[in-house]
């Protein structure tokens, strides 16, 4: 039986992927892909339907289990999760050739974050105001 856990980040949400030998299943946090709204639904399913045209046919179940965030960034970390186990688990290089020539950010993650607050200030980037009077 072979078993691969990948993890993908986005801000603050994790996506891990579980991969593993089976017929095709796949479920985001427990439950069908149907919880997620029309859009989100091709947006998690791309790296799927991707294989697919490479693959042929998927022999593979995918299990996600996807916290933090929101779920726009719940949605990205489960793509670039599902991208890396799919071409870890195949060891295809040309199912990783066509992942990076259609979006890079689906095996490499996007590693921007929100910027510190700085001391005395209320924002990142605002600084505090001052009159001369």
């Amino acid at each position: 039986m072979n078993k691969i856990v990948v993890s993908g980040k986005r801000k603050t949400a994790v996506a891990k992927a579980t991969i593993e030998d089976g017929k095709g299943n796949f479920t985001f946090n427990k439950r069908p892909l149907t919880v997620l709204s029309d859009l989100q639904q091709l947006e998690v399913s791309e790296p799927l339907i991707i294989a697919k045209d490479v693959l042929g046919e998927l022999k593979f179940d995918i299990s996600l289990n996807v916290t933090g965030g929101g779920i726009a960034c719940q949605v990205e970390a489960a793509r670039l999760a599902i991208a890396k186990a799919v071409v870890q688990f195949t060891k295809n290089e040309d199912l990783r050739a066509a992942f990076l020539a259609y979006d890079r950010n689906m095996l490499i993650a996007d590693t921007r974050r929100k910027e510190a607050c700085k001391p005395g200030d209320s924002k990142a980037r605002a600084m505090r105001q001052t009159s001369f009077r």
